[in-house]
């Protein structure tokens, strides 16, 4: 299928989510070895393009490739797809940033996604030499954004005086089209969290309890709100709980690296789902800490039967959330069954 025909398609798949952003993410190089893993993205990237996916998340961390490289790949792989890059202000001065964006806007004509990250694991941020205390990070993510943001609007020369960044008469070429102006997303699960995040008028992502204990986001003074979320889904829930337990078994090892990883992280989303409590024994509510809780992945998950799924997703969607960022998808298949989810989801499908 070529690239037009895909984009066609991933056009098509949209229109039932259209009032939703969904992005999936990106598998992380320290899982695959060197010669497989640009493959590996693309495959995804494709997967993800064909069904319906806005974007998807790219990570940044010590361990991991460079994320605009592999946006890169994400972007020559597809013909819609927005990478969804993070972007850790330690990593790169605002004005790299905002020449990255630039130069994919103007050689790919293609739109990307800013995850402005200000947590990490203390030690990595040690590493770096970067001792600045959690809510402070949150202070410079704003004035780094903000440079960043009002280059790319090209409004004219940028003069920023800042307690972190300082510029004068900063220009940017080559221009970016308006229609390509990124947008950017923030860890809201923090109050310093969602202040940058209303600050900048960005997507304030959370990690969300079960759909029956999440507050309305725009009650926190939020205006727009997204979450992390896992997704597995079958016509039968047995079938789907199945899956479940077989992709994400109970494993002490892991559980001993999620207790090492809660003392290395100061974000507080970590630290919350950590806490959050598991289901009455005997209930089949969808809501699943336990991929989380042993270290198979970083967010929470529905499982269920496409019904039982839909309708949570459905009371997050009523709740004001219309940006969901999956996990990273196994196989295609997977993104399937989690499509179908979301399709009865939307009120316009289920009326």
């Amino acid at each position: 299928m070529s690239q037009d025909a895909v984009g066609a398609q991933a056009s098509r798949e949209a229109t039932a989510f259209e009032d939703l952003e969904i992005f999936s993410t990106c598998p992380q190089s320290s899982d695959w070895d060197a010669t497989s893993y640009a493959r590996r993205v693309a495959e995804v990237a494709r997967w993800s393009e064909r069904h319906g996916c806005r974007g998807i998340l790219v990570y940044s961390d010590n361990r991991l490739v460079d994320p605009w490289m592999v946006s890169q790949i994400i972007v020559q792989s597809t013909a819609r797809l927005c990478p969804l890059v993070a972007v850790q202000p330690i990593y790169m001065p605002p004005y790299t940033t905002a020449k990255i964006v630039a130069s994919m806007g103007h050689l790919h004509g293609r739109r990307v996604y800013l995850n402005m990250v200000a947590g990490g694991f203390k030690n990595d941020l040690r590493a770096l030499g970067d001792p600045t205390p959690h809510d402070r990070r949150y202070d410079r993510l704003v004035e780094f954004s903000r440079i960043v943001m009002r280059l790319l609007e090209g409004t004219g020369p940028v003069t920023q005086e800042g307690e972190f960044y300082r510029v004068k008469d900063l220009a940017l070429a080559p221009a970016l089209a308006p229609k390509l102006l990124p947008g950017v997303f923030v860890s809201g699960s923090s109050e310093a969290g969602a202040s940058a995040a209303r600050a900048l008028g960005a997507t304030a992502v959370l990690y969300p309890k079960s759909s029956h204990e999440e507050p309305c986001p725009q009650g926190a003074g939020t205006t727009r709100a997204g979450m992390r979320i896992g997704v597995i889904a079958r016509g039968d829930e047995a079938e789907a709980w199945r899956v479940a337990h077989e992709r994400f078994p109970e494993d002490r090892k892991g559980q001993i690296a999620h207790q090492l990883a809660m003392r290395t992280s100061d974000s507080v989303w970590h630290h919350e789902l950590s806490r959050a409590g598991d289901a009455p024994a005997g209930a089949r509510d969808p809501y699943w800490l336990v991929p989380f809780r042993n270290y198979h992945t970083f967010c929470p998950y529905l499982v269920g039967s496409y019904a039982t799924v839909a309708a949570e997703l459905g009371r997050y969607i009523e709740l004001g959330y219309r940006t969901f960022i999956l996990d990273i998808p196994p196989d295609e298949d997977e993104l399937g069954h989690v499509t179908e989810a979301f399709r009865l989801a939307c009120p316009e499908r289920r009326a």
